[in-house]
């Protein structure tokens, strides 16, 4: 299972906005203003705490100021970088609902019990979210992430049954 359960991505920066330290902040919560309902925020690549001011909307987020990013350089620095949040803030999802976090490193059996391989990531490209499936070779597989393409999620024994679409898997 995924190493660090205790922290779950909310967000990512998407590069400077202007030229006074702001960000591009883009929200993976359900509701994207509840991003602030979790700070601080830590930057998963440094361990960085952040809190954070929403100061406008843009396209596809938010503009933000970060807690002692004060120059377009330092904010420039944090392009890409995912936010964390403190898993014990988050709220409680009902059964058929998950953190990505927790998909991640799980084993994955096909219906009949042999083993397909183990989630790498998880995508969504805007329809729907994609699990990325590293097989026992070098190969990644894409695996809609639906009720019919994956029918069982058990987070307590680390596990997915899924029933792939033909061809789907080598």
């Amino acid at each position: 299972m995924n190493e660090n359960v205790d922290q779950v991505c909310v967000g990512a920066v998407g590069g400077s906005f202007g030229v006074r330290g702001e960000v591009r902040l883009k929200s993976f919560c359900a509701d994207p203003e509840a991003i602030m309902d979790y700070l601080p925020l830590i930057a998963e690549n440094s361990g960085q705490s952040f809190l954070i001011t929403l100061t406008g909307r843009t396209k596809n987020g938010f503009t933000a100021r970060l807690s002692g990013i004060e120059t377009k350089e330092d904010a420039d620095a944090l392009r890409g970088v995912r936010l964390m949040a403190d898993r014990t803030r988050l709220p409680t999802l009902p059964d058929d609902e998950y953190y990505y976090s927790d998909l991640i490193g799980l084993e994955v059996l096909d219906t009949g019990g042999t083993r397909l391989g183990i989630v790498k990531d998880v995508r969504n490209h805007g329809a729907s979210d994609i699990l990325e499936i590293q097989t026992q070779g070098s190969e990644t597989v894409l695996l809609p992430f639906t009720q019919a393409a994956v029918p069982t999620v058990d987070l307590s024994i680390g596990r997915i049954i899924a029933d792939p679409p033909d061809g789907i898997f080598p």
